[in-house]
């Protein structure tokens, strides 16, 4: 763990059941940072993880407390899924006017492994999740744009030791 916390934004990218909130909560630990998920924060507050509007309301005041965090020398994981490169485009460039790194985490698994993970985690029920269903996952699927190889290089690598 490091001894002085350096400011750094961690982007998670990927579809529901890729392995985001696992690695972000163990990035959390390690580096260590402040994890905000629109899910969670959503399921707390009994909002319907479904309700757009509020999501995109909470977003933006979660990345207006990320850049505050940042200035103030936090280091910040945003476990929003990042679908589209334009969202992670304006992360990555809002962080550079800071000055602060910025990594991308763009996780993926073989759609069926993804489908069995959700119906794994529907049975569950955890905390901070919605069922998502093979059909909704399908045309998440059309909507997801993967970043490329030439978009990953824009980013920054993890630190020495520390590896998503």
């Amino acid at each position: 763990m490091n001894a002085t916390p350096r400011p750094r934004l961690i982007l998670l990218c990927g579809l529901p059941g890729s392995g985001k909130t696992t690695l972000a909560k163990r990035l959390a630990g390690a580096v260590p940072a402040v994890r905000l998920c629109p899910d969670e924060w959503m399921a707390d507050l009994g909002v319907d993880l479904f309700d757009e509007g509020t999501r995109d309301r909470l977003e933006r005041r979660f990345w207006q407390h990320t850049q505050e965090l940042l200035k103030l020398g936090q280091a910040v994981i945003l476990e929003f899924g990042f679908w589209a490169r334009s969202e992670r485009d304006e992360k990555r460039l809002g962080a550079r006017v800071l000055g602060v790194p910025v990594e991308l985490h763009h996780l993926s698994a073989p759609f069926d492994e993804l489908c069995r993970r959700l119906e794994a985690r529907t049975a569950t029920g955890g905390s901070g999740t919605a069922p998502v269903t093979r059909e909704m996952l399908e045309g998440y699927v059309k909507l997801f744009e993967a970043p490329s190889d030439e978009e990953l290089r824009l980013y920054d690598a993890p630190p020495p030791g520390r590896r998503g």
